[in-house]
């Protein structure tokens, strides 16, 4: 996360919401002395009062075998970023910089049990379907129960329980009014614009 404090969000509600917007996210771990990513969209849930992500892998992804053992992972969810030229500024004595939006959740991973996964890829298929309606949902129930177990058998669960839940939103704040004035014109409907003018 970026050091600074301007930038920093620790509002749960706030930090869900992006999960529930931009789900696929980054898990990087160091298994075994190497450093290791995999991609996956993630869910968050709230189990006996704990808040956890739920996420599914590949059994093909590297990380897969460690799975069952467990680690420690960090998740990484990017909402949108975007270049800011110096010459945007008012200050032209400035260096060029990155607006972004993200949220980091870091744990331990463990595996899920087989009830898990099947939740997994139901609920998040579910949350997906919904931003396409009015497009009749798609189920599992569509498929053959023989065709989805053996899609099953190739993915595995994960669970990680969450220890640090934090966002950073690099919007320009540290800069003067008319620098963000001048940013904000710039990027005009880019979605990091959107953000800034809704920042105010």
């Amino acid at each position: 996360m970026h050091p600074s404090g301007l930038f920093k969000i620790e509002d749960e509600t706030v930090l869900l919401e992006h999960l529930a917007a931009f789900p696929f996210s980054t898990i990087a771990a160091s298994v075994g002395g190497r450093a290791m990513v995999a991609h996956t969209p993630v869910i968050a849930r709230r189990i006996d009062g704990a808040l956890v992500l739920d996420f599914h892998l590949s059994r093909g992804n590297a990380l897969t075998p460690a799975v069952a053992e467990g680690f420690h992972a960090v998740a990484v969810s990017l909402a949108a970023d975007a270049y800011v030229s110096p010459d945007w500024y008012d200050d032209r004595d400035s260096v060029p910089s990155w607006n972004y939006v993200s949220v980091e959740v870091a744990g331990p991973v463990a595996a899920l049990d087989e009830a898990g996964l099947i939740a997994v890829v139901d609920d998040l298929s579910a949350m997906e379907e919904a931003r396409l309606l009015p497009k009749l949902p798609w189920t599992r129930h569509k498929m053959s129960q023989g065709k989805f177990d053996r899609l099953l058998r190739g993915i595995v669960g994960a669970r990680m329980v969450v220890e640090r839940f934090e966002g950073t939103h690099k919007l320009s704040q540290n800069k003067t009014p008319a620098d963000r004035v001048g940013v904000m014109a710039a990027l005009a409907d880019h979605p990091i614009g959107r953000r800034m003018r809704d920042l105010g």
